[in-house]
């Protein structure tokens, strides 16, 4: 038996995208980047900044930057605040639906804190980055109005070798999408963090609390709009924060916790104990925010009803 073939996922370069057509193709549409952060005081101020100079004051292609400060203890809030993004705390956003921590519960309130009808995010620990991710990823938003949601991939230098994937997307992610969600196995990098989608989209999911957020997103959205409305794009090279192996381990289960929810219910538990070796043991909790479209809260600062 022959093996099966993953359908052709739409894939762009970002260097396709020239910026006076991006404008052109923008007309009314608006456009948020939001970026989760916690404890990247060192980072997250130059790529506001750099944001801001290049796309917001020059261009004009970008509306608005939301930094949702995820109970940083160090300068995160004031360095992203001094270099022009508006800040909003995660535990003040919505906090009857959760003011605990994690990454899934950051962008969920990043999406209410924004007002754009298309919404790029962005992690906070790049070393290197350059307005491509952004207009890489606005690109086939801008200028295709089928696509509904479009993810980033990239070349990570680590220990002086070009690499693709992470070890979580190379040992978990990629392996549990090839046979359990094949649509989805031509996914470059399923767990970056730059990706965008449209407003109207993206207020219609439930968001993962933790780590299992990026692929649950790319999972939800093939599902409900199906695999022909998502594209990625090569941004080319980024560097970042290379997490050692330990703290690896809980972002793997709670990567591996969201995808098998999705393939069967009842798959993994809600919660789970992770005993490493010689580390103290980590608890696995699965947690969903519910879709925005049907909080009433969210409804009332759009001005749409919300969806039971």
């Amino acid at each position: 038996m022959s093996p099966v073939t993953a359908p052709r996922l739409r894939t762009h370069d970002a260097a396709e995208f020239r910026v006076e057509d991006l404008l052109a193709a923008k007309g009314d549409t608006t456009v948020s980047v939001c970026i989760p952060a916690r404890n990247e005081e060192t980072t997250v101020g130059a790529i506001v900044a750099t944001i801001h100079r290049e796309l917001v004051d020059d261009l004009g292609l970008v509306d608005e930057i939301v930094v949702v400060d995820d109970h940083s203890s160090d300068r995160t809030a004031s360095e992203a605040t001094g270099a022009g993004a508006r800040v909003v705390a995660a535990e003040e956003v919505l906090a009857d639906h959760g003011r605990g921590h994690g990454k899934g519960e950051a962008l969920w309130k990043s999406l209410f804190a924004s007002t754009g009808d298309v919404v790029v995010w962005c992690d906070a620990d790049v070393q290197d980055f350059s307005p491509r991710f952004v207009t890489g990823l606005l690109g086939p938003l801008l200028t295709d109005p089928e696509l509904a949601f479009v993810k980033g991939f990239y070349e990570r230098p680590v220990d002086g070798q070009v690499r693709g994937g992470g070890r979580v997307t190379e040992l978990v992610a990629r392996p549990v999408l090839t046979l359990l969600f094949p649509d989805l196995a031509g996914v470059v990098q399923p767990l970056s963090g730059e990706y965008g989608g449209r407003r109207e989209v993206l207020e219609q999911l439930p968001f993962v609390e933790g780590y299992g957020v990026d692929i649950a997103l790319l999972i939800d959205i093939a599902e409900r709009f199906g695999v022909h409305r998502l594209a990625q794009v090569d941004l080319g090279q980024r560097v970042h924060r290379n997490r050692p192996l330990h703290e690896l381990s809980p972002m793997a289960a709670q990567v591996l916790q969201a995808a098998l929810r999705r393939a069967a219910p009842g798959l993994a538990p809600d919660r789970a104990l992770l005993t490493p070796p010689e580390l103290e043991a980590v608890e696995i909790s699965y947690r969903e925010r519910p879709p925005l479209a049907s909080v009433p809260a969210y409804g009332r600062r759009t001005g749409a009803s919300p969806t039971g």
